[in-house]
Parts: structure tokens; C-alpha cells; sequence
């Protein structure tokens, strides 16, 4: 084992043994190179006044060399902050202003100890990091049943976790944290857990109240308490679209510092919050107590980015930077929530209409993105497909009964009209199945 990672797990043995035993295989391996090429070019950019022959870019006349055809269109921007490599972790600046909003938007977290965000290719690269740090195979990685594909492929597929699910609701249609705490509980033999909270849920919009949140972190303490190593992650894609009376803020706060078996990781984005979705741009942060161990799983982290994507692109993280600093900024993202909520709200009450009771239910939603219709009579699948080639409508189908309906990419205005076109396919496919029988 390199010398730079020991040392990297003795300070996190030393300062928490619980994290360390929370490591993966590959997340006690791996470490940040002090001594290499990036380090050396840090040094000779502060200290070589007359000529720096380091890092692998072109200067030319004092600035990155660059294309004109791509500068016009960019002549907002002073070249340096768009061509030269961003720092590993993420343009120091953008970094400082992420962790300022997250203060701002999560009072939870004043007087709580907890890293400085280190920027990722958004919320995948996030949880994949996550994943490379602390999945190894046979691990427990506990999520609701009602979840994102891409956790299967993240912790599954790459890395040979056991995926544990529990039902999202319970009977009262609120979030089921009696189900967390028996699937964190099952795993006391393993002694170590991975959970993941998704809120604003992707696929159902659905976001637990205050009550229900403070039932999930004391399911999460029952783990910690009964010897289990819990790795609490806090998948926040679309925080802060919170449109009725749910928590307002990411679980994260109330996670950090609650156990010393409990590791808070908050993974978020500009991606979903910021509306810049190509932009990919996101961020991992970890809560200690203990700013040696932040330190340390800070260059672990920076060890997994420089060993797949070397850093994360520097423009895009610019853009957000810049935005995030524009007086105009607060404002314009006020407009674009509101116009989110009255989509949200139109869908709520297309649905309570009764008009389409016996077409389907749907599930609790108060945020985000989507929304799920439960179907009574007919095959998800089935009906998507018909909806795609005899209307020209995409939705997406989830097991046979659930079909998620993004209204964030449809007009207000345009929102009943697509529910009277769902509604009129389920009677289609009830009309074709009657007829075969």
C-alpha cells in the first residue's frame, strides 16, 4: 500500500475507527498524489515568475491559448477561468460559495462540523464516488423501493453490493421509517450499512415532513446505536423544489455529528437546482466532527476524481460560480420555482378532480420533478407504449402498475390536456383487452 494512503488511514483510524471500518477495499487504497505532476505545477505557479514549463497547456501572449470561434462566443469570460484545468476537487471559489448557499438554505447545519464541498460531474459521479469509497461487495446499500435505476447500476453493478428495498409509504401514505429502521437493523451481522435518502423522491415528488424526517434520522441513530456503521448518503438532485408543507431543508444537517457510527455525505448539484443540466456540476460533502478526518477523506476523494476524470470541467463550473455571485440571481431563481409550484399544483388538482379515479390513484407528491400514477387496470408498459405510438406522449414505466409523469417539461397550460390523453389511452388498452377476451 502507498505510503500516502496509510497515512491517510491512520489519521481517519485514529480519528474515528467506525469511518475506517466504513472504508471499501479501494476506498483504503486509494490516496491523492502530493508528490506529481499536479503538485509540483501548484508549486511552480506561485513560485515561477520567469518561466513555468509544468502542467500540459499552451500559453500564448500571457493567457491559455484558445480559438477565436470559441472565445467570441465566450467573451464574457477572462480565458483563464475557462481553459485551464480546474483544480481536482473544484475551483476553490465555487467550492466557497456552494458551502455559503448550503449554509443559507439549511440553518440545520449552523454550529455542525462539515467538509468543504468538493465538485464533481454532477449528482452520478457523486454517488459513484461514493460508491468507490465505501461499497465493496456484499455491503448493504438501503434505499426505497420506489428509486433512481441508476443506484443499481452505481452500487450494484459496479461495485457488487447487495441492494436492500423497503416500501416508501407506509399505509398512512407517509414515509415508511419503520421499514428503514428493520432494513438497517437486518444488516447487524454485516455491521455496516449504506443508506440512501432521495428528496425530493425520483420517481414520486415526495418529500417526508418534519416528523417523518425526524423519525428517518432516529432510524439511522437505532442503526448506529445498535453497532452497525452507518454511511447515511443524502441524494439532494432536487433540493430546495419543496412546494407544500414537507422538510425544507436536506436531512444532511441533522445527520452530521449524530453518531460516531454514523458518516453524513451529501451529494447535490447545480444540475436539477440551477437548471443546468448539461452543465454537470455537482458535489460531495462529508460531516465530522473532526477536521483531520475531513481532511483525509477530502484527498481520498480528490485520489478517486484525479484517477477517472483527472477534474471536473472548468467552464461549465464558471458559469455556476458566476450565477451564484449575480445580484440577480436570488430573483431570477424565485421565478423559476414558482413556475415549477404552479405545475405541481395544476397537476394536484387535475388529479383530485375525480375525474380519472378509475383509471388510477397516485401516489403522495409535494416537490421536484415527477410525479407517479399508480394504475388500476391496465399494464404500465402496455399503456406507455400505446400512449408513445398512438399519441405521441413519452412517459416512463416503472414495474407493472406505476407510470412516472414528468410535469417540470410540460407547459401549465398544456398539463390537462396531457392527462386527459393518459386517461383516454387507459380506456384504449381496457377497450383492446376486452376486445381479445
Amino acid at each position: 500500500m502507498n505510503e500516502l494512503a496509510k497515512q491517510l488511514n491512520d489519521t481517519i483510524q485514529t480519528e474515528n475507527p467506525n469511518i475506517y471500518a466504513m472504508l471499501s477495499g479501494l476506498g483504503r487504497q486509494i490516496y491523492f498524489p502530493k508528490v506529481g505532476i499536479l503538485s509540483q505545477s501548484a508549486e511552480a505557479k506561485k513560485k515561477a515568475k520567469q518561466f513555468n514549463a509544468t502542467i500540459g497547456i499552451a500559453i500564448e501572449n500571457g493567457a491559455p491559448m484558445h480559438l477565436k470561434v470559441i472565445q467570441d462566443t465566450l467573451s464574457a469570460y477572462d480565458p483563464k477561468d475557462l481553459y485551464e484545468y480546474a483544480p481536482p476537487a473544484g475551483k476553490p471559489e465555487l467550492r466557497t460559495a456552494w458551502r455559503a448557499k448550503m449554509l443559507q438554505q439549511n440553518p440545520s447545519l449552523e454550529g455542525k462540523s462539515f467538509g468543504n464541498p468538493i465538485v464533481t460531474n454532477a449528482l452520478t459521479h457523486g454517488l459513484s464516488i461514493v460508491a468507490d469509497l465505501f461499497a465493496d461487495a456484499g455491503d448493504a446499500v438501503i434505499y426505497p423501493d420506489k428509486n433512481w435505476e441508476n443506484y443499481e447500476l452505481t452500487f450494484g453493478i459496479r461495485r457488487g453490493a447487495e441492494l436492500v428495498n423497503f416500501p416508501l409509504y407506509n399505509a398512512a401514505g407517509q414515509f415508511n421509517a419503520e421499514g428503514l429502521q428493520e432494513a438497517i437493523l437486518a444488516q447487524k451481522e454485516r455491521g455496516k450499512a449504506i443508506v440512501v435518502l432521495n428528496f425530493p423522491n425520483n420517481p414520486t415528488g415526495y418529500t417526508p415532513d418534519a416528523e417523518d424526517g425526524r423519525r428517518i434520522v432516529e432510524a439511522i441513530r437505532a442503526g448506529a446505536e445498535a453497532g452497525i456503521n452507518v454511511i447515511a448518503v443524502t441524494d439532494d438532485a432536487y433540493f430546495g423544489l419543496f412546494f407544500e408543507n414537507s422538510l425544507h431543508e436536506s436531512l444532511f444537517g441533522q445527520l452530521c455529528g449524530l453518531h460516531e457510527r454514523v458518516l453524513a455525505v451529501k451529494v447535490d448539484g447545480a444540475t436539477k437546482e440551477e437548471y443546468v443540466w448539461g452543465f454537470r456540476v455537482g458535489f460531495v460533502t462529508y460531516g465530522s466532527k473532526s477536521q483531520p478526518l475531513l481532511d483525509a477523506l477530502e484527498q481520498k476523494t480528490t485520489g478517486i476524481i484525479r484517477s477517472t476524470i483527472s477534474s471536473g470541467p472548468h467552464p461549465s463550473q464558471t458559469f455556476v460560480l458566476h450565477a451564484l455571485q449575480s445580484p440577480e440571481y436570488p430573483e431570477q431563481k424565485q421565478q423559476k420555482f414558482e413556475v415549477m409550484k404552479r405545475r405541481a399544483n395544476r397537476v394536484k388538482e387535475l388529479l383530485d378532480s375525480g375525474d380519472f379515479d378509475d383509471a388510477w390513484n397516485y401516489y403522495p407528491f409535494n416537490s421536484g420533478y415527477f410525479m407517479c400514477l399508480k394504475l388500476k387496470t391496465v399494464d404500465a408498459e402496455t399503456l406507455r407504449g400505446h400512449l408513445l405510438d398512438q399519441y405521441g406522449i413519452g412517459t416512463i414505466a416503472l414495474g407493472e402498475t406505476d407510470l412516472r409523469v414528468a410535469f417540470s417539461c410540460i407547459e401549465e397550460e398544456d398539463l390537462e390536456s396531457l392527462y386527459k390523453q393518459i386517461y383516454q389511452g387507459v380506456k384504449d388498452v381496457e377497450k383492446a383487452a376486452a376486445a381479445v377476451k
